[in-house]
């Protein structure tokens, strides 16, 4: 299929999508924009093609970058992401800007100052958040990957309320340049996918280390493996305070499944103990709003987005 043919088809999707809410910013124009520079490409790369959808807190020049606020309304940055110009580079389509709770700040993506984002197969539940725009759209059969980020449980939690693959990697090993600050400490642009290959193809291209952020680690971009990896002299360990006893049977199920893939492949999984787990959440509740508060001071009606002058 052509870039050309890429481009309509996802136009008629994200048009039957629209009752979800889970798209910001999205055009025709765009969409056959995006696919003539593929076209143009001599070596168009991994993702030659593949539309992928973006939170709308990740800067983009095409498009407006609202946060899901009206503070930045029309806002259109000067520059693009690190990780939006390593999809452009990899041949991926830049199809949609997706909804999110207010700023990153929330977990079902009903705080969005444009409307709340529907569950795609059942509209009266929440998709989880905050990137629940992005979760749908995925879920929906819209696009096959988009990005995310995560603060505290914004691609993992929605991914799972969708049934989708939702991938964090660890801070540092993918450049925050161009993510909106919530938590600068805590915040990873991460990855949602319709298969595990999707998930991967995208996070292998957006990762790695990156001079215009000097949090990212100095290593290469990760590795989609070409077959089923072999991991003899692999321990994983199945953290006792994560995995109780009364664990639901669907999970229960699924984490059974799990652990024999990984004894086929030739890996060791061990029950262990994370003790300090206990103290995540409340050490999370004093950084992360403290860092908040920091960054997004700046967004005082002066420096960005709309300005009201009273007569």
């Amino acid at each position: 299929m052509t870039g050309a043919a890429v481009a309509r088809e996802i136009g008629a999707r994200l048009a039957k999508a629209e009752p979800l809410n889970a798209v910001l910013h999205w055009s025709q124009e765009l969409l056959d924009a995006e696919a003539a520079r593929v076209d143009r490409m001599a070596a168009p790369g991994p993702l030659a093609e593949m539309p992928v959808a973006l939170k709308d807190n990740i800067v983009t020049v095409e498009q407006p970058t609202t946060c899901a606020s009206r503070i930045l309304k029309g806002y259109v940055s000067p520059y693009n992401a690190t990780v939006v110009e390593r999809l452009r580079a990899a041949g991926a389509m830049i199809a949609a800007k997706t909804n999110l709770d207010e700023f990153a700040m929330g977990s079902s993506t009903e705080h969005s100052a444009f409307g709340r984002v529907k569950h795609p197969l059942d509209p009266t539940r929440v998709p989880g958040g905050s990137s629940g725009g992005s979760a749908a759209l995925v879920a929906a059969g819209v696009v096959p990957a988009a990005l995310g980020s995560e603060t505290g449980g914004s691609v993992r939690q929605p991914a799972s309320f969708c049934g989708v693959v939702g991938v964090k990697p660890s801070y540092g090993r993918v450049s925050r340049y161009g993510l909106v600050a919530f938590g600068s400490s805590l915040d990873c642009v991460s990855v949602f996918g319709r298969t595990v290959d999707d998930a991967a193809r995208v996070l292998s291209t957006i990762s790695g280390s990156d001079p215009l952020d000097a949090t990212t680690v100095d290593r290469a971009p990760m590795r989609v493996p070409k077959a089923l990896p072999d991991l003899r002299g692999l321990t994983v360990g199945l953290p006792k305070e994560y995995f109780p006893a009364d664990l639901d049977a669907g999970v229960a199920a699924a984490l059974r499944r799990t652990t024999e893939q990984i004894r086929e492949v030739g890996g060791e999984v061990r029950q262990v103990s994370l003790p300090n787990s206990a103290y995540a959440v409340p050490t999370y509740y004093i950084i992360a709003p403290a860092e908040a508060a920091a960054n997004l001071a700046r967004y005082d009606g002066v420096r960005y987005g709309q300005r009201r002058v009273e007569p």
